[in-house]
């Protein structure tokens, strides 16, 4: 027994020393879903190795349109759409252009004017503004905070000083 239990520990240990054998043989055992993450950065340099076509949405591409990566196959000049003339003041092609936009209601961007903090007339909390809360000094009394200790002495100093600087 003692002889088949050294036997078994001295090949254990003998296959411990032994190299694994390794998971992929040869190349061509690598398939499109295992890639070599050995390469650093890849940042702006590497520009090639996607397929553009894939990433391309078919429903999005307008022919009309020139692209941009390409050299077009024919040059287009430049269309003149309703220019000033020469001889026409440029305040007012302006200014018309500006009417016409204006009157016509089809025409981009859809603004509509946007009023914020308007409360409206008549509330019964009348008016929130600061501005016009703001009620003069002269009735009230401040005389109260002095009573209320020395972490409002700052404050009663403060108000207190308004009521001597009108009486001077």
């Amino acid at each position: 027994i003692w002889l088949w239990v050294t036997k078994i520990l001295l090949a254990k240990r003998h296959s411990a020393w032994l190299p694994a054998k390794p998971l992929i043989i040869s190349k061509e055992d690598i398939r499109d879903n295992i890639v070599s993450y050995n390469d650093e950065g890849g940042g702006e340099e590497d520009t090639q190795a996607f397929d553009i076509g894939t990433l391309r949405n078919p429903e999005a591409i307008d022919d009309n349109k020139l692209r941009r990566d390409i050299v077009p196959e024919t040059l287009f000049m430049p269309r003149r759409t309703a220019t000033a003339r020469d001889n026409t003041d440029v305040r007012d092609f302006i200014n018309q252009r500006l009417k016409e936009n204006d009157t016509d209601p089809t025409a981009p961007p859809y603004d509509s004017l946007a009023t914020y903090a308007y409360e409206g007339n008549g509330s019964v909390a009348e008016s929130l503004s600061s501005l016009e809360s703001v009620t003069t000094d002269g009735d009230q009394d401040y005389d109260y905070l002095s009573d209320w200790g020395p972490r409002f002495k700052k404050l009663a100093d403060m108000y207190g000083s308004m009521d001597s600087d009108k009486d001077s």
